[in-house]
């Protein structure tokens, strides 16, 4: 068999923004990469404490195929309280700050995890 590769597809390709969420159009894009981000840190503490996921299951107080799920990106059923929450078990101080934006920009929510000790 052969193959005709005289046709060639051309792609476009597009710079993203940090927030996939923000790219795809999602409607709450911001409160889906704040959960992404936090997750990302939850799945980091983890792993710098060499835990199983039962054991940051028991940590976190849910089992470990939801410490599965959740890991693998399904986390929309979290509310962003309660993945704060789980951060406070891997005794992580969370802390919220509200800054004045110019006038006419709408706010955004951001998560910036503090420097490793």
């Amino acid at each position: 068999m052969t193959h005709d590769n005289s046709q060639t597809e051309t792609l476009d390709i597009y710079e993203s923004s940090p927030n996939i969420f923000a790219d795809l159009g999602s409607p709450d894009a911001d409160r889906l990469y704040l959960k992404a981000r936090i997750v990302a840190e939850l799945y980091r503490l983890t792993n710098e404490r060499k835990l199983t996921q039962s054991e940051a299951g028991a940590l976190m107080g849910i089992s470990q195929p939801e410490v599965s799920r959740m890991f693998k990106g399904n986390f929309r059923e979290y509310s962003v309280e309660r993945l704060i929450g789980f951060l406070t078990t891997f005794d992580r101080d969370v802390e919220i700050v509200a800054r004045p934006r110019p006038k006419g920009e709408r706010g955004h929510i951001t998560s910036t995890p503090a420097p490793r000790s």
